[in-house]
């Protein structure tokens, strides 16, 4: 499991990437299809066409790094649908861990969670719900 700072956000390409280029050509690519600074801090993943390599470009204060991963059998998969003409998607560090390890999430039923600062808008007509789903009264 990757541990990374809340942060540190991870981009993945929705298109396949010649992973024969390295520190150069990928952070090109960043700034080309992700339209972002590759000296920001975050990851950002690329696949090759078949899909059974995958190569991690980041910015560590001091230079590049590249973290490149080939299966030996099977195939990395997105843990979701791409939005059409969408050129990456944002995943959060334990997707990319899943990914990493070659399993496919296509088919996982992802939970909804509390986040801090989401404000539900239907909370107001809904009630309060706890951990449990019991109703909260409010006082009076």
């Amino acid at each position: 499991m990757l541990t990374l700072p809340p942060s540190v956000r991870v981009y993945v390409a929705a298109e396949p990437a010649d992973l024969r280029k390295s520190f150069d050509g990928l952070s090109s690519l960043v700034a080309q299809r992700f339209g972002a600074d590759p000296l920001c801090g975050h990851l950002f993943v690329f696949r090759n066409r078949r899909g059974d390599q995958i190569r991690v470009l980041f910015w560590d204060r001091t230079g590049y790094a590249i973290f490149a991963k080939k299966l030996a059998r099977g195939r990395f998969y997105l843990a979701r649908d791409l939005p059409k003409g969408a050129t990456h998607v944002e995943v959060e560090a334990a997707e990319l861990s899943l990914m990493l390890e070659g399993l496919d999430l296509s088919q996982a039923v992802r939970r909804k969670r509390w986040r801090p600062g989401g404000r539900n808008p239907d909370a107001s007509k809904q009630g309060l719900i706890d951990a449990r789903g019991l109703r909260i009264q409010r006082a009076s």
